[in-house]
């Protein structure tokens, strides 16, 4: 086969791998987000696009675009605050149960943010430890939204500042100290420069998740605070306003399209200027007094911040004697379902693994198109939209399938299969991060021999790449399983009365009065935790170097 006759054939290939992830997004994504803003910006045929400049220019939305950005920074440089000590311990100090501690530390991030919600809100609320202790309550004040979002994204800093601290030669930090220059000079001078990509990479994810906060807010900040995707929920369910929805809508796309943009940039820093080694061979025992404080500084905060929510969650779910509350998620209870709370948790589960099938598939084949690398523009530029569902309203998305995907050709209103379609939207692309680096360190003339010999591309992914990602294959679908058990912003709107998800029961009872509801929320939160928490050990089982760190 002549060198022209097989660049065709890769071509057809790659467009081939393309052609289902680019359908999927178009017809589940792209669709449903156009739907809602034509819906409330075009009025009987008519755009109206004066109403942008009205909306936010209206003092009731400047304070909730205001609230989103402070907020968000706010999170974003306290939760680096705590996690970078955390971050350097795990990567330069060894010490007995790291790895356990490793794990522990990254349940929250795998945790809905509904658990997150309600951990805190268990902690910090009404009746909570703080109130029974000293009657303190920061359920109606920002800083339990702040600690929420730190709980949350602790493990982000931690992971990808601290694998990337792990692989650092730390001779070169050695060479400056020899050369007369003190700790934390040389720290200054020699690590953080080339930490700097990595934290920024942090710090914008960071800021990514908690300028599109939902579920905390919604759950802590009650009718006094308000983020941009709660604000789109408050207009489309409460007021049924889709124009004020459709603004705010594209003023967040905007946001999120540039925060990817520098996160891209910063994300390609991190892979081109660095020079790393072994991470095995870096971490030491602590030495001195200032490690062995630094060590029992982070395992305080670690107890304090992701341990104490925790097992406060899980003792109000224990209030009620013989696991009272427990047992009452068997009762229907027609005023807030019509069956049994307990059924939520087998419904979420054959909708996450429905989803997870999915998103597998779908971002299976996107890493597999990223990672050739006869990849075009065209094909990276879709890396970067790939994306964008992580960013962009989920609650614009849930809304956009109510009225995109309610009429022929394609009406899946009354189907089981609408959440978890709304699911994988979200787990594709932790499948494709997952996937995408371990693909593309496949050498790539084992594919080239491949088909030289003959072999279909089907032959080539079946029998050269699929047995070296299997691995990766594996962590990716337990990640997108986790993501999908507690999808909440989409969910909300197209979960039925008679299959609610768990995130969706979690909430229901939460927004009802009574300590029996309160404490079914509890006992239905402490079941997702303990699912998610399962599922992120066999993650840790199955990781690898190789794998990424999300």
């Amino acid at each position: 086969m002549t060198a022209k006759a097989r660049g065709r054939r890769g071509s057809a290939a790659r467009l081939g791998l393309m052609a289902l992830p680019v359908a999927f997004f178009a017809l589940f994504f792209a669709w449903p987000v156009a739907a809602i803003v034509t819906r409330g910006l075009k009025t009987d045929g008519a755009w109206h696009l004066g109403r942008i400049a009205d909306v936010v220019t209206r003092p009731d939305i400047r304070h909730v675009l205001w609230f989103t950005t402070w907020q968000a920074l706010a999170s974003t440089a306290l939760t680096l605050l705590l996690a970078l000590p955390a971050a350097y311990v795990f990567a330069r100090l060894d010490f007995p149960g790291r790895h356990v501690l490793r794990a522990v530390v990254t349940v929250p991030f795998v945790l809905p943010t509904v658990v997150a919600g309600s951990a805190f809100l268990a902690l910090v609320g009404r009746g909570g430890l703080l109130d029974e202790l000293w009657g303190v309550r920061l359920d109606t004040t920002v800083w339990a939204i702040l600690l929420a979002h730190v709980f949350f994204n602790y493990a982000v800093v931690v992971r990808t500042v601290g694998g990337l601290w792990a692989q650092l030669d730390p001779r070169q930090e050695e060479a400056a100290r020899m050369l007369g220059a003190s700790p934390f000079t040389a720290w200054r001078r020699v690590t953080l420069p080339a930490l700097g990509p990595a934290v920024a990479a942090a710090a914008l994810m960071v800021f990514l998740f908690t300028f599109t906060s939902f579920g905390v807010v919604q759950i802590l900040g009650g009718p006094t605070f308000s983020t941009i995707e709660v604000e789109i929920y408050r207009q489309t369910s409460e007021t049924f306003d889709l124009g004020t929805a459709a603004v705010l809508t594209l003023v967040q796309f905007a946001a999120v399209g540039a925060i990817l943009a520098v996160h891209a940039w910063t994300v390609r820093r991190r892979e081109t200027a660095l020079r790393l080694v072994d991470a095995s061979v870096t971490a030491r025992r602590p030495r001195g007094a200032g490690q062995w404080a630094l060590l029992a500084a982070v395992l305080a905060t670690v107890a304090l911040l992701l341990v104490l929510p925790l097992g406060v969650l899980v003792s109000r779910s224990l209030d009620a004697p013989g696991f009272g509350y427990y047992r009452a998620l068997t009762d229907a209870d027609g005023g807030t379902f019509l069956v049994a709370p307990v059924q939520a948790v087998w419904t979420s589960l054959q909708y996450a693994v429905a989803a997870t099938v999915i998103a597998v598939v779908i971002g299976g084949l996107a890493a597999a198109a990223l990672a050739r690398r006869d990849a075009g523009r065209l094909v990276r530029g879709f890396d970067a939209l790939l994306m964008l569902p992580l960013g962009v309203s989920a609650v614009t998305v849930g809304f956009g399938f109510l009225i995109a995907l309610d009429e022929p050709p394609l009406n899946l209103r009354q189907s089981w299969i609408l959440v978890p379609l709304a699911q994988a939207l979200v787990g594709a692309p932790f499948v494709v991060r997952t996937m995408l680096p371990v693909l593309r360190a496949v050498d790539g003339r084992l594919r080239e021999a491949a088909a030289v010999l003959g072999a279909s591309p089907w032959r080539v992914w079946r029998e050269v790449d699929l047995p070296l990602v299997r691995r990766a294959l594996l962590v990716a679908a337990g990640f997108a399983f986790a993501v999908s058990l507690g999808e909440f912003g989409a969910t909300v709107f197209i979960a039925r009365p008679d299959n609610p998800t768990l995130p969706v029961a979690v909430a229901r009872l939460l927004g009802r009065p009574g300590d029996l509801n309160y404490g079914q929320a509890m006992a239905l939160s402490t079941i997702l935790m303990v699912v998610c928490a399962v599922a992120l050990l066999v993650l840790e089982r199955l990781r690898t170097d190789r794998t990424g760190e999300f």
